[in-house]
């Protein structure tokens, strides 16, 4: 009897050593996690302080809201405006997810709820590499491709057809803000197909058989069950595409006309923040104009952060709802 007294002591003892290493590596790997998304947050933040103390002379020089507010770009004289670079950037990155949207969401649904399983596996890695091209080659298929059918067809009907409209006043260049916003939109489109078809796909089959059974529609089902479970999904893609949209770079710098000028017609040449900082970054011989460039990044970082608080502010909402 002592002796099973003094097993079960032991192996009391040993449970209690286990258990212990146990948390204790449970702490450490907690920390290290911690730690990591913690390295993430430091690293935006230092970041940020960079690029705004790099950008300290221009804002001093000119002011911060004057530098923001100016409409005049002109590095030999040193004024410097950042307004027609953020006027292009929104106008493009929010016509493009006019165009994307619709459209991104309609293939989603259908993927998720319409197509036969032999086409969905069809479909979908061609949506996959589309996402995976790269945007020079939106460029060039821009620039040969798209740009000549702008200017021969679509924007003469626009002109013909809304011309009385100020947005499709000009000349058919086929160079300008919409033909970059049809780029950006043939660009993220796959983006908001991925996720928004995946999400669609997380909806309980329970649900929707439940609604069948009740003698409803596959229309009434998809209104009622389908995308109000999904709706947060599907804004996260929408925005994950703005995202994308408010820093692509090459293929906008190749269709856009690259020209610092604030338009209410669509089809005048623009400007972007990112494609300025491409194209210019490289001929900054002076202190102001480099620190300008850099102020226009830091604006960029700027608009990104907060666009993307207000859509995870969104989100919570719509969940905290549900």
């Amino acid at each position: 009897m002592a002796v099973e007294i003094e097993a079960l002591g032991g192996a009391a003892e040993a449970i209690k050593v286990e258990k212990k290493s146990i948390v204790h590596a449970d702490t450490v790997f907690k920390s290290v996690i911690g730690f990591f998304a913690l390295l993430v947050i430091i690293l935006l933040v230092w970041l940020g302080l960079q690029l705004y103390a790099s950008s300290r002379l221009a804002f001093s020089t000119i002011g911060i809201w004057a530098f923001i507010k100016g409409t005049t770009w002109d590095p030999v004289s040193g004024v410097f405006g950042a307004l027609p670079f953020i006027y292009g950037t929104l106008v493009t990155s929010f016509l493009s997810l006019l165009i994307a949207t619709p459209l991104g969401v309609g293939t989603a649904i259908f993927l998720a709820e319409l197509s036969p399983k032999w086409l969905r596996r069809f479909l979908q890695p061609l949506v996959e590499l589309l996402a995976g091209i790269p945007s020079v080659i939106y460029g060039l298929w821009g620039i040969f491709v798209l740009s000549p059918l702008m200017a021969m067809t679509v924007e003469p009907f626009l002109m013909d057809t809304f011309g009385f409209l100020p947005f499709f006043k000009g000349y058919p260049l086929g160079i300008g803000i919409l033909t970059a916003s049809i780029i950006l939109a043939i660009m993220v489109v796959p983006f908001i197909i991925s996720v928004s078809t995946e999400v669609l796909s997380t909806v309980p089959v329970s649900l929707k058989e439940g609604m069948y059974a009740l003698g409803a529609t596959r229309w009434e089902t998809l209104k009622k069950i389908s995308l109000p479970f999904a709706k947060s999904g599907i804004f996260g893609s929408v925005i994950l595409a703005l995202a994308r949209a408010l820093g692509e770079t090459m293929a906008v710098t190749m269709v856009i006309g690259n020209t610092p000028q604030i338009s209410k017609s669509l089809l005048d040449p623009g400007y972007s923040m990112a494609a300025v900082l491409a194209n210019e970054f490289t001929e900054a011989t002076t202190a102001s104009y480099l620190s300008a460039l850099i102020a226009i990044a830091f604006i960029l970082l700027l608009i990104t952060l907060t666009v993307n608080a207000v859509a995870r502010w969104l989100i919570w909402r719509t969940t905290r709802t549900k």
